[in-house]
């Protein structure tokens, strides 16, 4: 693999960074070190460090320091890649400054930053909601939050849910896995979506040319053939039960072996129960059983790679991966992404990824 270092796209792969809506040139040309960080749970993260000693005026000090650029709370927006790699991969606020003063390098600063998700991050809550769908209760808790709502999930309706101790951020992320969807934030609009239904880039990396390295495993240690709730019906006075299979997949399989098949055949049955949860509905045992399904049975093959920088790997990109082999190339969704620059190796972008079934053998 050719160093990354002497080739010329390291330079025009440097982030362009806007903060507190202007954009900074000079920051970017100070950048000694950039992360972002963003998986299927919300909240993505960033972490960026620059030189900050230089000559101020007449005279060499501390660049950053006088919390003019770079301050709490303002918001900064990161946009890197080239062609059609090109995309803003984050926009937060700030909400960390650190010094750094290292012992053979000039002094420097750190700066963390967090998308709109810490404002429900930071608001714990003990409360409950009466006869609502989580649909409801999502645009409720938005508008509480001073967000913008997107939300494209079924879900029963409840006599009651329960906020118990919980930050606000904790308690949809818990609602969001019960009902199979996937919670993010773009500026100040939050967005609750069934996976099916999140729309994302999809496009294609092939091993050699543009992913550097892959790791891929199919594992049957989780997997089960069906996964059963049960619960009790309040209004019938009636127990409930409801077993969710293979078919809760859907169209996702896309023509792989999944692996509650694999398992089939090569253990044999392994039905799971779901003993912790009470459903009061049929809608809502349905539910919590097919999203506790759909959970594990996508993590049948999962992976790690590296690629060449592209704004484009996003949580919820469909990413086709060729030049695997018959057994491990084809399209997986992506959990997390990773985008990391420094000025010696350039962008690079790591990212995770999982798939419900294995390539069939020709």
């Amino acid at each position: 693999m050719p160093d990354a270092s002497q080739s010329s796209s390291n330079y025009g792969s440097r982030p362009v960074l806007t903060v507190g809506g202007q954009i900074q040139t000079q920051l970017g040309d100070r950048l000694l070190g950039l992360c972002v960080e963003e998986n299927v749970e919300g909240l993505y993260r960033a972490e960026l460090t620059f030189a900050n000693f230089d000559k101020v005026a007449d005279a060499f000090g501390f660049v950053y320091f006088d919390r003019t650029i770079l301050d709490f709370g303002k918001p900064i927006t990161i946009q890197m890649g080239q062609g059609v790699g090109s995309a803003t991969i984050f926009s937060g606020t700030i909400t960390a400054l650190e010094g750094r003063f290292p012992h053979l390098r000039p002094p420097e600063i750190l700066i963390k930053a967090e998308d709109r998700l810490q404002d429900l991050r930071m608001t714990r809550r003990t409360r409950t909601f009466e006869n609502l769908s989580d649909s409801d209760l999502f645009q409720q808790v938005a508008s509480q939050q001073g967000l913008q709502a997107n939300v494209d999930a079924s879900g029963p309706t409840y006599p009651v849910l329960a906020q118990v101790n919980q930050s606000d951020l904790a308690f949809l992320r818990e609602r969001a896995r019960a009902v199979d969807a996937e919670l993010w934030v773009d500026d100040s609009q939050l967005n609750v979506v069934s996976r099916s239904k999140r729309q994302a880039n999809a496009f294609t990396l092939t091993y050699g040319q543009g992913l550097f390295e892959f790791m891929c495993m199919a594992d049957l240690a989780d997997q089960s053939t069906s996964f059963t709730v049960s619960g009790w019906d309040v209004t019938g006075k009636q127990p409930l039960s409801y077993s969710a299979t293979s078919t809760t997949l859907g169209g996702e399989l896309n023509g792989d072996l999944g692996g509650s098949s694999v398992l089939q055949q090569a253990v044999g049955t392994r039905d799971q129960q779901v003993v912790h949860q009470m459903p009061f509905t049929t809608q809502e045992t349905q539910a919590l059983a097919e999203a506790w399904y759909r959970r594990w049975a996508r993590r049948f093959v999962t992976g790690t790679g590296m690629a060449d920088g592209d704004g484009r790997i996003q949580v919820g990109t469909n990413l086709t991966l060729s030049g695997l082999g018959p057994l491990f190339e084809g399209t997986f969704y992506v959990t997390a992404a990773r985008h990391v620059f420094d000025p010696k190796t350039g962008y690079r972008t790591w990212f995770s990824v999982e798939r419900p079934g294995i390539g069939q053998s020709s």
